[in-house]
Order: structure tokens, then sequence, then C-alpha cells
């Protein structure tokens, strides 16, 4: 059978590859075989908090954790539809927890305050939005920052185990906000959140040092080694470009009926329309965090409450030993809710009131710890040989993890940027020194002065030595 021709060929790889992206970068054809076969229906609200889409995803940017290794962090954003305000937007290490996700919901009803070193052309006096109305119905307004605070009636979720796990559901019952699941595999049901990412990271991200890049084509050689913000620098970071740039820009698909050419900002949008809908505040109080936390039902014992290997126990217990909590469904335990980075207290919900319950081998720890890091501190007491079920011997364990972690790596890998670059300025001890003068060589010549030592206390090495 005879060859077609080089120009009848092309034709028809053309004719194969229009529309499906075949020579080009893979992540472009998974998304391309990824959209819906129907037709895409733009999402409309007519009031600010009327849809907020929130998700997740991993940022284009490597940090700098605690420990000096970097990686890269989970951004979690709440996104107006009305508005296209971010309402709020928080960053953790790879692994955001549905705790994350229920304090992102408390968090926009909140003012953003002013932060030192922000100027004062961020605050909402010096914006454009009505600031007297809105600080007559919240006195919160008085120091806040240009951003609205949104309260959702309605928030759109995928399928993730953050957004779909109890904590956060129950998280958004306490608040009164309903919860709408958008079709699996259909990133078009939540369009709007994610193209913000995506303008996130072409706006924000690729300007940052440590920038990875979309994909492993588009990454530049030894990125971990140019990473230098730790989070909540970059939290700092994020938090004042969402104020100075993005609230403050205008905004494609944001247009003033009456002018359908001038393209408005969110902060400007949201002046038209809440002076048409309306402001009501809603206020949190501390029992109201402690709710969004998530809950553990456990028995109050002799010895108080046991929770993944820890003990948990004080003098307020006292009443409730061995009681029944009245929750019949829950076989009689109690309620008790946790906040997985801070695992030094759990709060115990009784008849009449909450019980904040320490630790009982919380002074054996230098610093608070993670659940994460709880369980690493069992891995290395399990691989030490030791009872990784003694929370005494696990608490050891892990304070000698945390002392390490504080005094840095001890190690030269690729993931370690303790090669900073203010340490590569100082000169080396080994080079080559300098000809003495005439002045040093006198100097030298005189008698030392006697030296006094003072010696640094060490903690650790004191409790050894009295051990």
């Amino acid at each position: 059978m005879p060859l077609s021709s080089k120009n009848t060929f092309y034709k028809l790889v053309d004719a194969l590859s229009t529309g499906r992206h075949s020579f080009g970068s893979a992540v472009t054809r998974r998304q391309t075989a990824n959209r819906p076969q129907g037709p895409f229906t733009p999402t409309f609200a007519d009031r600010p908090g009327e849809q907020v889409q929130i998700d997740s995803t991993p940022l284009d940017v490597m940090v700098v954790l605690d420990s000096g290794l970097t990686a890269r962090a989970d951004l979690t954003i709440a996104v107006d539809v009305a508005t296209r305000t971010i309402c709020a937007a928080v960053l953790r290490p790879v692994g955001t927890k549905a705790v994350d996700a229920s304090l992102l919901l408390a968090r926009m009803l909140v003012p953003e305050p002013m932060r030192p070193g922000w100027s004062q052309s961020l605050r909402m006096a010096a914006s454009r939005m009505p600031h007297r109305r809105l600080l007559a119905a919240d006195t919160r307004m008085e120091q806040a920052a240009a951003k609205p605070v949104i309260v959702p009636d309605t928030v759109v979720i995928d399928g993730g185990k953050v957004f779909s796990s109890d904590t956060f559901i129950r998280a958004c019952d306490r608040l009164g906000v309903s919860v709408q699941r958008s079709r699996p595999r259909t990133p078009t049901d939540k369009a709007i959140v994610e193209a913000t990412f995506s303008a996130i990271n072409t706006l924000f991200c690729q300007h940052l040092a440590g920038y990875t890049g979309p994909n492993v084509s588009r990454r530049g050689e030894r990125v971990e080694e140019q990473a230098v913000w730790t989070i909540p620098e970059l939290q700092d970071l994020l938090d004042e470009w969402l104020l100075a740039g993005w609230q403050a820009s205008p905004h494609d698909s944001l247009r003033d009926p009456f002018r359908p050419k001038k393209a408005m900002s969110p902060n400007d949008k949201y002046a038209s329309l809440v002076a048409a809908c309306g402001y009501l505040p809603l206020v949190l109080r501390g029992e109201d965090y402690l709710e969004l936390l998530p809950v553990a039902w456990r028995a109050v014992n002799d010895y108080g409450i046991r929770i993944n290997y820890r003990t948990y126990d004080c003098a307020d217990l006292g009443p409730w030993r061995r009681q029944h909590s009245g929750h019949t469904a829950k076989r009689g335990l109690w309620e008790v809710h946790y906040d997985p980075y801070d695992l030094s207290h759990v709060f115990v919900r009784t008849q009449q009131g909450w019980i904040t319950v320490p630790w009982v081998h919380l002074p054996l720890v230098s610093a608070p710890f993670a659940d994460f890091t709880w369980s690493h501190a069992r891995r290395l007491a399990a691989g030490a040989g030791l009872d990784d079920t003694n929370e005494a011997v696990v608490a050891r364990v892990l304070d000698e993890l945390l002392t390490r972690a504080e005094h840095g790596p001890d190690n030269r890998t690729a993931k370690i940027v303790g090669r900073t670059r203010a340490a590569a300025a100082i000169p080396s001890p080994a080079a080559e020194p300098e000809p003495e003068s005439e002045t040093d060589t006198a100097a030298e010549a005189q008698p030392p002065a006697s030296v006094v030592s003072f010696g640094v206390f060490d903690a650790h090495a004191e409790a050894e030595r009295w051990l």
C-alpha cells in the first residue's frame, strides 16, 4: 500500500490531534480529558456570601520548615463568587487537616487587622469601601484592613477528605452555613476557585524565591536551595498582597451593569453590593472556636482521659469520673475537643461548661507539639527498641526530638537549607592570614589579661547529672 504524501500525513495528524493536545504537555492532556462533555454554565451570585467556593492545593513555592528542611505549602482559600473576594487564605505544611478548613470559616467572619509595617493605604478607612456605615454596624471595623467581611450562606466543596470530614461539616452546621458538594471529577463546578489558584501562582508565587513552576517541565535548577521564606513569613506576604494587589485590582469578571466596559475591583464590587443588601455581623466567642475543633469521644476514668496513648487529667475532672455523659447514642462517653497542632491540652464539655485538661507529662516536653510529631516520636521509640505505648518513654523521645529541631539540622543533605547566603559571607577559618603589622606585634608582646569564663546553664545536661 503506497504511503501518502507528507502534506496529507500532516493534515491527518492535525485532524486527529485537534482539541486533544496530543503532542504537548501531559498535564494539559489530563486537564483536557477531564473536561465534562456538557456545556459549561457560569456560576452567578447577586450578593456577597450567597455562594463561596472553598478548595485546597499545594502552592508552587518551596518553603523552609522549622527543622531546616524544604517542602511545599498547602494553600486553602475561600472565594466569594459575587465579588471575587478571597475571604480567607491559610498556609500550612503539605497535609492540610479538617481543622484548617474549619478555622478558615472562622477567619472569614473576623475583620483583617492592620499589622505592623503595613502601609496606611491598606486601611479600610483609606479605601473606597463604606467604612463609616460598616463601622456603625460592627465596631471591629475601626482598625480593620481593606478587605470585606463576608458571612457565607453556601459553600461549595469537592470530595476531598478535608472538606467531607465530620469536623468541617459540623463547623458549617455550627455557623449556619449550608454545604453543596460538586460532582466527582468535575472541576468546572467550582471553576472560580480553581482559576483563583492559577492567578495566585501567576501574579504572586512566580515572583518569590523558591518558585517551582506549575510542573517539572517549567521548573528551574535546584529550586530547593533557593527557598528562603518560612510559612509564617509567606503567610504575611500573601495577606499583604491580597490587600494591596488582589482586592484593589480590576477583575475581568466584575462589571457594573451601567458601565459594562469598565472592570471593577473586588472591593468596589463589594461596596456596590453591600449598599443594596446590607451587612449583618456575626461575632464569634471563645466557645465557638472550641466548637470548631475535632472531637473524640472518651470515658473519664480514675486516671483521666486517654487519647492515642496520652493521658490528660486535672482536679476539675473529679466530679465527672466514672460518670455517664448523658449521650446514650455515644454509650455515655464524653465529648472531648482537641487541637491537632497543640496536643498539650484537651477541652471536655460538661453540663457546667468547658474544662481545660492538660497532659500529665507536659513538664517533660520543652515545646508544643502536633499529632504528627507525636506519631513520629512513637516511631522513633519503636525503632530504638523502646515501648512506644509507654507515654513517659515517648515523652522523653519527643523532648529530644523537639530539642534537636530547636537547634536546627545536624547533617548536610540535599534537602537541608542550612547553607544560607549569610553563612557563605563569613570568612573561612582556613583562609591565608594577613601579614602582621608592627602594631600587632607590639600588642602580642604584652602579657594577656586574665579571663574569667562563665558557663552556660544547660537544663538537659543538669538533669542528666542529677539522674
